[in-house]
């Protein structure tokens, strides 16, 4: 279940700090989208995309934080974690992070064509699934959905 209310200062900070990584992965020529794993007021794990730099179809900010948080907490299981993370994640992202255990996903922009969180499916949160993820969207939706717009539209050569 989407729950908004649930938004702390915390999660806020973390979400701003995404967004800045962001910004950096799209002065690189990346999409920009970025994510942070944390567990209270501990940073895991940040990563932003990098599939252009690296040719790896997997290199989404979602996918690569969490294998470094588990990497560096020594566990797979982030059950006390929670990502914050730009755009809603796809659902190869939100698959992982049900397989993470994942305690909570923050993301900011909802992603009308691939977003597995709320716009198309539902995945962290399936009942029919061993783990749910609670899943608290729009934080900060307007920065990142405009990071993202921006980024396109220069790319397209519009601004």
């Amino acid at each position: 279940m989407i729950n908004e209310r649930e938004v702390t200062p915390l999660d806020v900070s973390m979400m701003t700090r995404a967004l800045s990584l962001a910004a950096t992965a799209a002065e690189s020529g990346e999409v920009p989208i970025a994510a942070v794993v944390y567990r209270g007021e501990e940073v895991l794990a940040e990563a932003a995309n990098n599939r252009e730099a690296t040719g790896d179809p997997i290199g989404h900010a979602e996918m690569l934080a969490l294998s470094a948080a588990g990497r560096g907490s020594g566990s797979w299981r982030l059950l006390e974690c929670t990502m914050a993370v730009t755009l809603e994640p796809c659902a190869m992202c939100a698959g992982a992070m049900v397989n993470a255990r994942l305690g909570r996903l923050v993301y900011g922009a909802d992603d009308p064509k691939a977003g597995a969180c709320r716009s198309l499916y539902r995945i962290p949160t399936d009942q029919r699934l061993n783990h749910r993820v609670t899943v608290i969207g729009n934080v900060m939706a307007e920065q990142c959905a405009g990071l993202l717009r921006e980024f396109f539209e220069q790319r397209r050569g519009r601004s």
